[in-house]
């Protein structure tokens, strides 16, 4: 299932380019994973918890269960990743330490969401999502960990921004195919279908590496691999100050976004159905912009050797388009918005990602380290409508007795925004205090 392989030891940096159809394969099997997460996020998971709701009198409103069912996917995704990446480091296999993960990851995320199509109890409904969850992060877990195996480090801004824009076109992806099919369960079918197929090539081509024949593996041991999670600040600092940096600016990222399909009905005063086409055309410039950004400025960053600069103003761009929601609510400003929030996330995405790769502790446990940080991408999703929920909350109450609803939602969100935008700065101040990359 391989072609032929680089001529070195799956431990030594990479330093020859990886071809054209090899970064190509990587590229579609991001694309497939992610529209096999983000099309039930944004589409079929909320149309089932409706069906659902309505089929259980007594039981859960429809917004209650679809939390419920985002939530204890969110938890799984948390500590699935690390997990598997753990798992795929000492995997020895003919295939390679990151191929069977994938594979085995995508099949049981096609089979989950078909067992998701099925669903008509909430018990069931969160179980299947949970499994969809399990399967895909290990799917994720391998391929993102090919990136340091195979691409030398000069390369990884260019090649990080084309990952990314496979998960932001996946992202597009997986919403058309949820809106365009018939029903819940033929959305479901063609999405895990896509994936898989998707996947063919780089599971045919993938250049994985094999560990050395005579590298020891010792018994697993529950407790030491819990352990292993725990990267000591103090003796990785620049990997702690990256973990942080990224869990600040994902955190402002989505306190700025569980909301705004409520920011565009209850804040700017939108009907259901001009709320949701208006939620779509801000999704599309995002997705643009975001594409438009990515590779340019990864393969810019990789020409001149820097990387903190781009994080930095990546983030700040990021915090100001919550900046611009908060100040200027309107239309025109959430059009705004969704511009500078599109060109800042796309920056990120790329150059950070870089970051990452350079301050990983050893090649050892790539894919668990990379499990490591992407706790500090799927915790603010966790967080998030906690925190933004409280805000608007209180300040509706508050507020209530001396303005007018309309006023007290006003500076509910204006208060929301605010939050994201010095959460996504400071994630920018410290990228400075990582001092082993320019």
């Amino acid at each position: 299932m391989t072609t032929t392989l680089p001529t070195r030891s799956a431990f030594d940096e990479p330093v020859d380019n990886p071809p054209a159809r090899w970064v190509g394969a990587l590229v579609l099997l991001n694309l497939g994973v992610m529209a096999g997460w983000f099309g039930p996020i944004q589409v079929l998971l909320a149309q089932q918890a409706d069906r659902i709701a309505a089929a259980e009198p007594g039981g859960m409103s429809k917004e209650a269960l679809l939390a419920v069912v985002l939530f204890s996917g969110a938890a799984v995704s948390l500590f699935a990743n690390p997990v598997w990446g753990a798992f795929s480091d000492r995997t020895r296999s003919r295939l390679g330490r990151r191929v069977p993960w994938v594979l085995g990851g995508v099949v049981l995320g096609a089979a989950s969401l078909l067992l998701l199509s099925v669903a008509e109890s909430a018990a069931l409904m969160v179980l299947a999502w949970c499994l969809v969850q399990l399967a895909l992060n290990a799917a994720w877990a391998g391929g993102v960990a090919a990136v340091p195996d195979q691409v030398p480090v000069e390369r990884r801004g260019l090649i990080g921004g084309l990952v990314a824009i496979a998960g932001t076109v996946g992202v597009l992806l997986g919403i058309k195919i949820a809106e365009v099919t018939g029903s819940i369960a033929q959305g479901y079918l063609v999405i895990a279908v896509v994936m898989l197929l998707l996947s063919v090539p780089y599971l045919v081509g993938s250049r994985d590496l094999a560990l050395p024949p005579d590298h020891p593996l010792e018994p697993t041991d529950w407790r030491r691999l819990l352990r292993s999670f725990w990267v000591s600040p103090r003796e990785h600092p620049d990997f702690a100050w990256a973990w942080l940096t990224r869990l600040l600016v994902n955190l402002g990222n989505w306190i700025a976004l569980n909301y705004l399909y409520y920011f565009l009905t209850d804040g700017l005063g939108f009907g259901d159905d001009d709320a949701t086409a208006k939620l779509g055309t801000l999704v599309l410039i995002y997705g643009a912009c975001t594409v438009a950004t990515t590779v340019v400025v990864g393969h810019w960053s990789d020409r001149v050797g820097r990387r903190k600069v781009f994080v930095i103003w990546s983030g700040v761009l990021i915090g100001a388009s919550s900046l611009v929601l908060g100040l200027w609510q309107d239309w025109p400003g959430a059009l705004l918005a969704a511009v500078v929030l599109g060109a800042g996330f796309g920056v990120y995405q790329a150059v950070d990602f870089a970051l990452i790769t350079q301050v990983l502790p050893g090649a050892g446990d790539r894919a668990k380290d990379l499990g490591v940080i992407n706790i500090a991408s799927a915790l603010p999703q966790v967080l998030a409508p906690a925190i933004a929920g409280l805000i608007l909350v209180v300040v509706r109450e508050l507020g209530g007795s001396v303005a007018t609803q309309g006023e007290a939602w006003s500076l509910g969100y204006g208060v929301v925004y605010f939050v994201g935008f010095v959460l996504c700065v400071l994630g920018s101040v410290f990228v400075t205090r990582i001092k082993s990359v320019a």
